[in-house]
C-alpha cells in the first residue's frame, strides 16, 4: 500500500509528488494521455526561463524529476476511486487496482464537449457527463454514449442494465478499441450494447433529446446522450466519490482537502486561474497536507 497516490503528472501533480517524497512518503504517480501542459507551444511567463520554455519541454522535466528522486511514476488509465477502508482507498487502471491511504487528484481541467450542433443547448436536457450521477433518469429508455475509448465503455457498462438500449456512437472515429471491449465484455452484456461509427450531425429533440442525426442523413431515436470521450477526468471522479463540486471544479480547503477524508486535489482541476504556477503551488500545498494526514492516521 502507498501512502500517498497522486492522479496526475502535470505541474499541480508532480509538485505534489515531490513534496510527499521528500517527507519520506511512499509515492506512487499514475497518469495517462497528452497533459494540457504538452500542447503549450511557449511558456514565458513562468520563473526563472529567461528565453521561455515549451509546455513539452518542462512536462518531460517534471517526470523525469521526479523519477530521479525516487518516486514510482506509471503511464496507465485510472479508471476509478473506490473507498476500499476507513483509511485507504483502491484507485483502478485496467487490470490492476492499487491501495493508496491517501489520493492527490490532479488531473488538469477536463470537460471534453465534442462539436456537435445540440450539445450545448441540451446540456440539462438530456445530454450528460456522468452516467453514474444521471443513468437512473434514464430507466428503461433508449441512450446513446458519445466516446470511442475505454472510458466510453465503462460508461455504456454502467448504463447497460438501466437503459432499455445503449449505443457507443464513436462520432467517426475508429471503432476497433470499442469494439473490442464489447465483444470481450462477456455475457452479461452481450447484445445489450452496440457500437455505431458513423459521423454525427446534430442533437434534436424539443424540450429534451430525442434523437442523433448522422452526416449520412441517418437517425436513433434517443432519450438521454452521455458524453464520455478521453479519459475520465477529476470532475469525474469527485460525482462518482460524491466528493463537493465547485461547478465542474473540485471545492477544497485552503489545505486543498476535498470534502472526503484522506482526498486532496489541485490545479486546474481546482478551477480558478489555469496557470502553471498556481498548479505548483497548490500542487505543494497538497502533498504536504497529504503527508500530515498520513502521519495523522499513526497516530
Amino acid at each position: 500500500m502507498y501512502d500517498a497516490i497522486i492522479i496526475g503528472a502535470g505541474p499541480a501533480g508532480i509538485s505534489a509528488a515531490l513534496y510527499a517524497k521528500r517527507a519520506n512518503l511512499s509515492v506512487l504517480v499514475l497518469y495517462h494521455g497528452e497533459s494540457q501542459l504538452g500542447k503549450a507551444h511557449k511558456i514565458d511567463n513562468y520563473y526563472g526561463f529567461v528565453d521561455g520554455i515549451t509546455g513539452a519541454e518542462l512536462y518531460a522535466a517534471g517526470i523525469e524529476q521526479a523519477k530521479k528522486l525516487g518516486i514510482e511514476v506509471v503511464e496507465s488509465e485510472v479508471t476509478g476511486i473506490q473507498f476500499e477502508t476507513e483509511q485507504s482507498y483502491s484507485v483502478e487502471t485496467p487490470g490492476k487496482a492499487f491501495s493508496g491511504k491517501s489520493v492527490v487528484i490532479a488531473t488538469g481541467n477536463k470537460k471534453l464537449r465534442p462539436a456537435v450542433k445540440g450539445i450545448k443547448e441540451f446540456e440539462g436536457k438530456g445530454i450528460s457527463y456522468c452516467a453514474v450521477c444521471d443513468g437512473f433518469f434514464y430507466r428503461g429508455k433508449r441512450v446513446v454514449v458519445v466516446g470511442d475509448k475505454l472510458y466510453a465503455f465503462q460508461e455504456a457498462s454502467h448504463l447497460a442494465p438501466i437503459a432499455s438500449s445503449v449505443v457507443v456512437l464513436t462520432d467517426g472515429k475508429d471503432t476497433a478499441e470499442i469494439s473490442a471491449l464489447v465483444d470481450g465484455a462477456g455475457p452479461a452484456l452481450a447484445g445489450k450494447i452496440t457500437v455505431d461509427g458513423r459521423k454525427i450531425a446534430e442533437i434534436t429533440g424539443g424540450s429534451s433529446v430525442g434523437s442523433v442525426v448522422f452526416a449520412d442523413g441517418g437517425s436513433i431515436p434517443a432519450d438521454g446522450v452521455f458524453v464520455a470521450l478521453g479519459s475520465a477526468g477529476g470532475a469525474d471522479f469527485a460525482k462518482k466519490l460524491g466528493l463537493a463540486l465547485d461547478g465542474d471544479s473540485i471545492k477544497v480547503d485552503q489545505k486543498m482537502a476535498t470534502s472526503a477524508r484522506g482526498i486532496f486535489s489541485c490545479g486546474n482541476v481546482n478551477g480558478g486561474l489555469l496557470q502553471v504556477c498556481k498548479a505548483v503551488y497548490e500542487g505543494g500545498v497538497a502533498g504536504l497536507s497529504a503527508v500530515e494526514y498520513v502521519r495523522s492516521l499513526s497516530k
